[in-house]
């Protein structure tokens, strides 16, 4: 809401200035987003009047005017300004005078004739951009007054950042309340009388979507003259409020629009057929508006419409082929109040906006509808003339007011500081609203223009911006804190992610909504929960992996010329609950990912350089599991390479998945090598093994070696499961160390070599007690796999 401070003075003087008045509205929750003054400083300019016209005896577009300043002779003075003419009243800056741009005016000579000042444009005081020629002033003004104080150009212009539920100040007459409410000065509000009628005409009003539109007045006016000039100071008013002027009649509905908050509408009476009705549009009737910008209505639409069709959308815009014109010589003048909830949404569908659905939308005072068109009434009568039929009027259930409750002792516990039943009292009163005392406690009915206030929170924080937020003082909090436990047999969140960046991967966060083709991509759900208001179009589902986010993360970071990528990311999934309908409900259970992307290694000389591959992944994995282990078994994934991804299991219970990007998506992104992955539930990761006693021994270990040949097709993880639990005691340790194919090896067969180590806590081991404990884990494997000692 830009606004006049000088206008604004008209209603109530803040006795305030500057940086003052707008840290009061700011400090109040009127943020001022600007302020700056109308014009810039200059000095030296009165009005003059032009007497006479001659053309200069040497410059074929100048010419040399006689300008009376309003003391001793006419001045002479040379001007170019091609609407200069003998009669009219122009700024004249004055010998001495100096305009913005530190421009000082003396006595010059222009082509041989001395020029005793300038007569100045609108552009060479600093008002507008307009240099087409001279600013016509007024021709009532007095001559050698001052200009600045003619015009008002030591006004302020500033300019309102409205929170939505202060509709209330998006007019002249509401931001005056708060002020006078802030200030405590009287406030002057504007004194409107009905305006009688001189004519019978009306028009029948039915409200035939009473719900949308509970009020509805309107008037006829005969006889006005629409191509009558608007006032200079009604033009300069909307146009230091941001509107430009386009006709007397138009002016006159906005300037009552920034005045007292209600929109109007005028219509070319003489266009009109029949009753005006205000209804819902039916399925697809069309309407131009006056943007000329052609619709098709859709059924939740509210219209002005007559006998033969619609007229405007209600609240938002009117209709071009009822829109008043210069030959409009009878109006009917519309003032109405609009439910918010059917007024908002509507012109962003159609994608464009306007200054009366900005505010219809946010609430507009239904108890001043008569009042605005009563004063708009008065206005064109005393501007463009005419005759005023009767105030038409149709009402249906207007919003309830109801009255709310407000007890001192409830502010006190809100603010954290007692101000007294007194002060609360005194407070409340100067907002001017129905207010009655009952003991400690204080009810208040809410006046219809204040939308924003239901329930005693709303008032206590009326109460609280007229004491002053600074007023309040900030207690520190005091409470007392105990040491919560932690179980041994738990981690938390933050380890792990400790336990990453210690392992050189580097944190991301990413928007849980992603890409539907992600989906598809990297999880296969084609049916993935869709979002009902989507902050970006391309960003409409909810993730069920965090995969495709860290897939966008490399293809960021290697077009800003990164090579070695290592990122991982916590967060929440989305899942349909398992009876697959969303009335159920949804599974969001925590994830965690890790993607590694080019060389395993920093760039260095001492080592080969070779691209990450699954098994450094792996070995990542398990450092961060540790001390629980995994159990990894070949499974396909959609998001990853078939033949090097694998299931990741857990105490049995599968957790996650691990491997390359598929080719196919690599290719797809663009990406030069392939990443790693492994995404994980989080629960799992959250549980720690209890540390258990187990002596150390103190006999010497002894190491065999036992290599076998077996299927090509057995898993080495079986093999050594199966040794373990069906080995002896003194089997401390199996590792593979070597596998091999190739001549001396069956086709078809592979040989595996394993470590064995064995040791005692209270006796060193005998020949014979090792010896009887590799063949008994040679017995099991032959048994087990047939497997074939490889000597």
């Amino acid at each position: 809401m830009k606004f006049s401070q000088s206008w604004l003075r008209s209603f109530v003087d803040a006795k305030l200035e500057g940086d003052e008045f707008s840290h009061l509205l700011t400090m109040a929750g009127l943020e001022v987003e600007s302020e700056e003054p109308v014009a810039p400083p200059f000095g030296g300019v009165v009005v003059g009047h032009v007497q006479a016209v001659d053309k200069h005896p040497d410059a074929d577009r100048l010419r040399v005017c006689q300008v009376a300043v309003g003391a001793g002779e006419p001045l002479p003075i040379v001007c170019g300004a091609p609407n200069v003419a003998p009669g009219m009243k122009v700024p004249c800056a004055l010998p001495g005078a100096e305009l913005p741009g530190s421009l000082r005016i003396g006595v010059s000579r222009v082509r041989g004739v001395d020029s005793h000042g300038m007569l100045c444009s609108a552009r060479e005081l600093g008002i507008s951009e307009d240099a087409a020629g001279l600013l016509a002033l007024p021709a009532d003004a007095p001559t050698g007054s001052d200009v600045r104080q003619l015009l008002d150009l030591d006004d302020h212009l500033l300019t309102l950042k409205l929170t939505p539920n202060r509709a209330d100040c998006l007019s002249l007459e509401g931001i005056a309340r708060e002020v006078a409410a802030l200030t405590g000065q009287p406030l002057r509000l504007l004194e409107v009388a009905p305006v009688a009628a001189s004519i019978a005409s009306a028009r029948q009003i039915v409200l035939e979507a009473p719900e949308a539109c509970p009020l509805y007045c309107g008037r006829v006016i005969a006889d006005v003259d629409a191509t009558a000039p608007t006032p200079d100071w009604m033009r300069r008013r909307l146009e230091r409020c941001g509107l430009r002027s386009i006709s007397a009649l138009v002016d006159i509905t906005n300037y009552v629009m920034l005045e007292l908050g209600q929109p109007l509408h005028a219509f070319d009476n003489a266009r009109l057929c029949g009753a005006i009705r205000a209804r819902m549009a039916r399925p697809g009737e069309q309407l131009r508006l006056l943007n000329e910008q052609s619709i098709t209505l859709h059924d939740d639409i509210l219209l002005i419409a007559d006998d033969r069709g619609p007229l405007a959308m209600a609240g938002i815009m009117g209709g071009e082929e009822s829109g008043i014109t210069h030959e409009t010589r009878e109006l009917f003048l519309e003032a109405a109040f609009f439910a918010p909830s059917a007024i908002a949404g509507r012109a962003r569908r159609y994608a464009f906006g306007s200054d009366a659905s900005h505010r219809f939308e946010r609430g507009v005072d239904f108890g001043g509808t008569s009042r605005a068109l009563e004063r708009a009434t008065r206005l064109i009568l005393d501007i463009c003339g005419g005759h005023a039929g009767p105030l038409s009027q149709a009402t249906a259930r207007l919003p309830e007011r109801l009255p709310v409750r407000v007890r001192a002792s409830r502010v006190a516990r809100v603010l954290g500081a007692s101000l007294g039943a007194e002060r609360v009292g005194e407070l409340l009163a100067r907002l001017g609203f129905p207010l009655a005392r009952e003991g400690e406690s204080f009810v208040v009915v809410p006046p219809s223009y204040r939308f924003d206030l239901a329930i005693e929170e709303d008032l206590i924080e009326e109460i609280a911006r007229l004491q002053g937020y600074e007023q309040i003082p900030a207690a520190a909090p005091r409470a007392s804190l105990s040491m919560l436990p932690q179980s041994e047999n738990t981690r938390s969140l933050p380890r792990l992610r400790q336990i990453l960046a210690d392992c050189g991967y580097q944190e991301v966060v990413n928007y849980a909504f992603v890409d539907e083709r992600w989906e598809v991509d990297f999880a296969a759900n084609a049916g993935a929960i869709r979002l009902a208001n989507p902050i970006a179009a391309h960003l409409g589902v909810l993730r069920s992996s965090l995969i495709g986010g860290l897939v966008a993360n490399v293809a960021t970071n290697l077009r800003r010329k990164q090579s070695r990528i290592r990122l991982f990311e916590s967060g929440r999934c989305f899942f349909r609950d398992d009876a697959g309908a969303p009335v159920h409900g949804f599974r969001q259970p925590w994830k965690l990912a890790a993607l590694a992307y080019g060389s395993a290694l920093p760039e260095q000389w001492a080592c080969a350089t070779r691209n990450v591959d699954f098994f450094d992944l792996k070995a990542d994995l398990e450092f961060l599991l540790a001390p629980l282990v995994a159990e990894f078994a070949p499974c396909p994934h959609p998001a990853l390479h078939p033949g090097r991804s694998a299931r990741v299991t857990l105490a049995g219970q599968a957790i996650g998945f691990i491997g390359e990007l598929h080719p196919e998506w690599q290719q797809k992104y663009e990406l030069p090598s392939v990443p790693v992955v492994f995404e994980v539930d989080l629960d799992p990761l959250l549980t720690a093994r209890l540390p258990q006693f187990g002596e150390v021994s103190r006999q010497p270990p002894v190491i065999r070696d036992l290599a076998i040949v077996v299927d090509q097709a057995l898993e080495v993880r079986r093999l050594i499961e199966g040794m373990r639990l069906n080995g002896p005691p003194i089997v401390q340790e199996i590792t593979l160390f070597d596998v091999y194919l190739g001549r001396g090896v069956e086709a078809g067969k592979k040989s595996l070599a394993f470590r064995i180590v064995m040791q005692d806590t209270e006796k060193t081991l005998l020949e014979a007690e090792v010896d009887a404990a590799v063949q008994q884990l040679v017995a099991y494997l032959q048994h087990a796999f047939a497997a074939q000692l490889r000597v």
